[in-house]
């Protein structure tokens, strides 16, 4: 016996799975729908969406533009982690997640909602991170997945019942593609890209420019950064939104932040991805280099190793768990002196940082030279070493011994 629901906020976007999710509620729960549309940088999605969803039965369709909140509270925290998933991706979708289930839950709040619905599948891992979002913010309210609960198998199935319903949908049997667009990334799954040995067809992507015909010719461009977040372009201070889109722009001329992995899902399988990140690709680059200049030894092996675990748990939907706060807190300490300066030049396909600059540097030109210096005695390091390497002594000593 299908519970008691009264009113649903969902989760929509306008794309396959939300599109047709609208009239299964109300054919299989008889509840009034709410649709709650997050703009996190999608582009022209988000006015077609609203239209849409009132078009097919939603009672009311909020819109609330989220990109600042999206960038300077979750991707910018992520970037000053260094923090990549598996050690290549940058956690677009990931990071999305948690900022587009705040709002839903305040929307269901709001609404006097007694549940809340998404349209993540059973397969992958956005379930868990809309849902563990509301079980931390909202735990009282009851979650609805269509995908755990309906007869529909795949993504043909899902276009048989949109065409069947009469509801215009983005794709075709023919362009099968899962897509999520956000400020931070495009991805891309499904189809040939189910096939790992598949290389990506030319179509795929759609934001950055294929690398073979970028200019030869590269751009350097300087990043500004204080206290490990971005603030700023050429010299001039920049709006955290139009720093991103300005830098997407940049270096999707140039075929940067193509990403392609196969990468190990929470639910325990693996799954292929291909993923554009321009802009983000451009910062993480740029803020590496600079942390290297501004951080001492041990703080910065540290982070790298905090910076597996951070990553994870945002991968895993965990962003509001006490864990992922307290790592916050870390890496907000460890990147207080990295400010500064950093000059990149965009090449066709890759970004490298070329010069930086920063008041908390910590390279100490006379004590790195090879030249003659006033301030490192050479002859210390002999005792250094011989204390140092005593425990790899003694055991050689052991190993002769026994020959």
């Amino acid at each position: 016996m299908t519970p008691q629901v009264k009113k649903v906020v969902l989760a929509y976007s306008g794309g396959l799975d939300t599109s047709i999710i609208i009239p299964w509620l109300k054919e299989n729960y008889r509840c009034e729908v709410v649709a709650f549309i997050s703009d996190v940088g999608q582009g022209k999605e988000v006015g077609p969406a609203k239209a849409k969803a009132l078009r097919t039965g939603a009672i009311k369709a909020v819109v609330k533009d989220q990109r600042k909140e999206f960038l300077e509270e979750y991707c910018f925290p992520a970037l000053r982690a260094q923090a990549k998933y598996e050690g290549s991706y940058l956690l677009g979708t990931s990071l999305a997640r948690p900022v587009i289930a705040k709002g839903l839950v305040e929307t269901a709040l709001r609404e006097g909602a007694d549940a809340i619905a998404h349209g993540a599948t059973g397969k992958g891992n956005d379930q868990v991170r809309f849902e563990l979002t509301v079980m931390a913010l909202a735990p009282h309210l009851k979650i609805i997945a269509p995908w755990r609960e309906w007869k529909i198998k795949s993504r043909e199935d899902a276009i048989d019942y949109a065409e069947k319903h009469g509801i215009e949908i983005p794709v075709t049997k023919k362009r099968p593609y899962s897509m999520d667009g956000n400020l931070w990334h495009l991805s891309h799954e499904g189809g040939e890209l189910e096939d790992p040995w598949n290389a990506p067809s030319k179509h795929v992507f759609l934001t950055t420019k294929d690398p073979a015909l970028a200019p030869k010719k590269p751009t350097n461009i300087i990043v500004s950064f204080k206290s490990g977040v971005p603030i700023g372009l050429n010299g001039k201070k920049m709006d955290s939104v139009a720093l991103v889109e300005k830098l997407n722009n940049l270096a999707a001329a140039y075929g940067i932040g193509r990403i392609d992995i196969v990468e190990n899902r929470l639910v325990g399988m693996k799954s292929r991805g291909v993923y554009e990140s321009p802009g983000a690709t451009v910062l993480y680059e740029a803020h590496r280099a600079l942390q290297s200049l501004t951080v001492e030894r041990e703080t910065l092996h540290y982070s790298q190793v905090l910076s597996v675990k951070y990553a994870e748990m945002i991968y895993y939907g965990q962003w509001f768990s006490p864990l992922r706060d307290s790592l916050e807190a870390f890496f907000g300490q460890a990147q207080a002196s990295v400010t500064g300066d950093v000059r990149v030049e965009l090449n066709p396909g890759r970004v490298a940082a070329t010069g930086v600059r920063s008041p908390y540097s910590l390279y100490q030109q006379d004590l790195a030279t090879f030249g003659e210096d006033a301030v490192y005695n050479q002859k210390d390091a002999e005792g250094f070493v011989r204390l140092f390497g005593l425990p790899m002594k003694v055991v050689g000593m052991v190993k002769r011994n026994k020959q």
